[in-house]
């Protein structure tokens, strides 16, 4: 097939219609777009690469969770079967315990009962012994009384013997007998009420115990009679168990079937898995035929450039080329003057900003180039409408001094700042990795402009080669409007 020439037609048919001409300005233009068409195709294989990637680990995630729940479901059936033994045993020890419970309270409340009888039973007759402890004191305080009369008696009978002499000594014989015998009932009488005091004194601290001990045994009664109702709540417990043993039966099978599912739903995302990684090998070789055909698109587009075919982006082109060489006469002038050494302007150590999001960093130029290049990069916006930005960058894809408009200092939204922020950041990508490491006479490229918050904008990015004293600094990089 022979390739087509600047400026050329194809030859006329002998047929008597003339046939359409293609001018090279068409030409150029079709391919222009194509590049573009191409370079979209490939940014959304490129987001389709990554959502794959980001499936992919989000179903492996998700085999894994589900596999986690069905082992702790089944984990949680063995143990809902072993609690289930448990309260079964439980039941039946409580049921028992129960019983015993039940038989020993009524043997312990009918003796507490029979105590309580007994000690009332006691206190009544320790009360009517007192009673008839004050009766026999009282009897024994006559006694005493008569005792006190009849030594006086005795006492006046010895008086009047004394008087009546010789024949009343009889009488005396007889009075001192009397009053003998009423001082032993006053001993007798006296010994007699000492031991009454001492029994009446130990009987009412017998009553008072009895008395103690009554309201013991009614206290006991009453707690026994309380402990009856335990016994109903523990009755009522050893139903509640059971119904706890029935509701443990009941939701094991769900659980089991739930298991069950949770496997067959974690086969399913597996294979699903599977799937999703031959999609994601599929798309990788799509990417990689992408590229390369964005590659054939834009050396295309530099072969229509190079032999002469009139394009929308020549113009441009020489303007980038222009700006990349007064660059270089710029760098090479401020060495020569000693105001930047070589070392510091090809240094590659960047240091990050603390705080950026955005990352931003710096180099030892960093200050040189905000200082030099801005007079040179706002001249060339002014050039042409279709111009977007312009900014030199070294061979690594850092790009130090950006246009003033996307020049701002950083706030705290990073979308934001990815949109306005975009100086002293290192642009990686394929676009910007090609722009500062080309060596040809230029390079126009066709990519997906990352604006931040998901946003893109198709672009053409032209290049031109910055050498600075015989080696290759970077370039400098045109975003174009197609």
């Amino acid at each position: 097939m022979s390739a087509l020439k600047p400026n050329t037609v194809p030859a006329a048919a002998t047929s008597p219609a003339p046939e359409p001409t293609v001018r090279s300005s068409d030409f150029g233009e079709r391919a222009g777009r194509l590049g573009l068409e191409i370079a979209d195709i490939a940014g959304i294989v490129e987001d389709l690469t990554e959502l794959n990637v980001d499936l992919r680990e989000t179903l492996h995630d998700v085999v894994h969770s589900v596999d986690q729940s069905t082992e702790t479901e089944t984990l949680i059936a063995a143990a809902m079967g072993d609690l289930r033994v448990s309260a079964d045993k439980t039941r039946s020890i409580l049921a028992k315990s129960s019983e015993e419970v039940s038989d020993t309270l009524g043997t312990i409340i009918d003796s507490m009962q029979e105590l309580g009888t007994g000690t009332i039973g006691m206190t009544q007759s320790i009360a009517e012994v007192r009673a008839t402890i004050s009766k026999v004191q009282e009897a024994s305080a006559s006694i005493q009384s008569i005792s006190m009369e009849t030594q006086i008696i005795a006492i006046n009978a010895g008086v009047e013997a004394a008087r009546a002499g010789e024949a009343g000594r009889g009488f005396a014989v007889i009075s001192q007998s009397i009053k003998a015998l009423a001082n032993q009932v006053r001993k007798f009488s006296d010994e007699n009420r000492s031991n009454l005091d001492t029994l009446q004194a130990r009987l009412d601290q017998m009553l008072q115990v009895a008395q103690t001990n009554s309201a013991k045994a009614q206290a006991a009664i009453a707690a026994s009679n309380d402990a009856k109702g335990a016994t109903n709540q523990i009755q009522s417990l050893v139903a509640s168990v059971q119904q706890l043993t029935s509701g443990i039966e009941d939701m094991s099978e769900p659980i089991h079937r739930s298991a069950t599912t949770n496997k067959q739903v974690s086969e399913q995302v597996a294979n699903l898995a599977d799937v999703v990684e031959t999609s994601d090998q599929q798309l990788k070789t799509a990417h990689k035929r992408s590229s390369n055909i964005l590659t054939i698109s834009e050396d295309l587009m530099l072969y229509l450039v190079e032999t002469g075919f009139q394009t929308r982006d020549g113009a441009l082109i020489a303007i980038c080329q222009e700006a990349a060489a007064e660059v270089r006469d710029l760098f090479e002038a401020e060495i020569k003057a000693g105001n930047i050494s070589q070392t510091a302007l090809f240094d590659t150590n960047y240091r990050p900003v603390p705080g950026s999001n955005p990352e931003q960093v710096t180099s030892q130029f960093s200050d040189f180039t905000d200082r030099v290049l801005p007079k040179i990069q706002e001249a060339v916006l002014t050039r042409s409408d279709r111009i977007a930005f312009c900014a030199a960058i070294d061979r690594n894809g850092y790009l130090p001094t950006h246009n003033l408009k996307y020049s701002k200092p950083q706030g705290s939204d990073p979308v934001w700042n990815a949109a306005n922020c975009r100086n002293r950041r290192v642009f990686s990508d394929r676009t910007g990795l090609g722009a500062g490491r080309n060596t040809r006479p230029f390079l126009l490229q066709t990519y997906r402009r990352n604006m931040g918050g998901g946003a893109f904008a198709l672009m053409k990015d032209i290049s031109a080669p910055i050498t600075v004293m015989g080696r290759h600094w970077g370039g400098f990089r045109m975003g174009v409007m197609p």
